[in-house]
């Protein structure tokens, strides 16, 4: 069950590199993306394309552009990280004693 957590922890940081390396280098090509971030093209192709269907990047004839949600994005991150790191602090501080019922 971590496992599968830990894999879309490891995408979400991707997603955010390659959102970040749009914004500071728009407009920016998958094989520039590529180089930058030392990435194979595929993966960075994928996070292209799942970044663009959340509308948070767009296409443009000169490369991948930034998106006005891109920024509300990036601004709020902090926050949002800070928010799991307090939740997964709360997992840790359950007592072992405690077990799991059928109401879960």
């Amino acid at each position: 069950m971590l496992n599968r957590v830990r894999l879309e922890i490891e995408l979400l940081e991707r997603h955010i590199l390659v959102m970040k390396a749009v914004v500071d280098h728009q407009p920016i090509g998958i094989m520039k993306l590529s180089e930058l971030l030392d990435l194979p093209f595929h993966r960075i192709r994928y996070s292209l394309r799942v970044l663009e269907q959340m509308g948070y990047i767009r296409a443009s004839q000169a490369g991948a552009v930034a998106t006005p949600k891109t920024s509300e994005f990036l601004s709020s991150l902090e926050k949002e990280l800070d928010d799991m790191i307090n939740l997964l602090e709360s997992i840790r501080e359950i007592p072992p004693s405690i077990r799991m019922t059928d109401n879960f």
